[in-house]
């Protein structure tokens, strides 16, 4: 995965951390926990605050 794979991201999150609410998540925790998602492999220099923002959104929308 990369970081514009934003849904698969969304699901992997949301499968890891089932009992975490990610709009209690800060986005360098954010950014850590999909950095250490299985399959993921992309440069952290390609993570901006709006990927992280997308990511988040999808997350919440997954687990709603």
């Amino acid at each position: 995965m990369k970081w514009t794979d934003i849904n698969d991201i969304a699901i992997e999150l949301a499968d890891a951390y089932p009992d975490d609410n990610p709009l209690k998540i800060n986005f360098v925790d954010l950014r850590d926990r999909v950095m250490a998602l299985p399959g993921f492999a992309d440069d952290p220099k390609y993570c901006g605050e709006k990927i992280l923002e997308a990511i988040q959104q999808a997350w919440i929308d997954e687990v709603a």
